[in-house]
């Protein structure tokens, strides 16, 4: 008999054998919920969560100052404030596996150069699409802009919906968190601290 795997260009990949293992574990978990993944609405579940997990978590696979690498240098000396608001992110917290979902706000001076605005909404999804804390979401977003673009300063703001407060423990569905991170001009500058915030609705 020739084993399955005899030929070489059948054989599981890594990425695939962790994606069985991770359906194993799925259905681990309906059994021990008090249901049955064997049954006809759940057989296709595990599979399905697999694929969601993949969605969520894949910021894992990106590189946020990557993302920030191509620049513009044709602004004719502009060097006011840029601001891109309201970027909208699904993330999920690290003790709990709920969802956060809410809003960016990311601000900064140029110095000589800016980044496209659709790079701006990258860096926050690549960050938000990993097993977070809104602080540290915060502090990585507004370094890697500060460390890639050198600007004269960085703001961003995140108000978000936590689901492990909102519907668990606590139940306090009207909450939300808002966190900050200043740097350069931002931290120094209040008049320009202040503009800033007043955009944030």
């Amino acid at each position: 008999m020739v084993h399955p795997f005899a030929d070489c260009s059948r054989l599981p990949t890594s990425r695939e054998t962790e994606r069985a293992a991770a359906e194993t574990a799925f259905r681990a978990i309906i059994r021990w919920a008090g249901d049955d993944p064997d049954r006809p609405g759940l057989i296709e579940t595990p599979a399905r969560l697999a694929r969601a997990f993949e969605q969520y978590f894949a910021g894992y696979s990106q590189d946020p100052g990557q993302i920030l690498q191509k620049t513009f240098k044709e602004i004719d000396g502009y060097d006011e404030m840029i601001v891109l608001r309201g970027i909208r992110f699904e993330s999920h917290c690290e003790h709990h596996l709920a969802p956060i979902v809410g809003k960016a706000w990311v601000a900064y001076v140029p110095e000589g150069r800016v980044v496209g605005i659709s790079k701006l909404a990258r860096v926050v999804d690549a960050y938000a699409r990993r097993l977070q804390i809104q602080e540290r979401m915060t502090v990585q977003i507004a370094n890697t802009i500060s460390e890639v673009l050198q600007p004269r300063g960085v703001g961003v703001i995140i108000k978000a919906t936590h689901h492990c407060m909102t519907t668990r423990g606590v139940h306090k569905p009207d909450s939300d968190l808002i966190t900050s991170r200043m740097l350069g001009c931002f931290r120094d500058n209040s008049r320009l601290r202040q503009e800033f915030v007043a955009l944030v609705d």
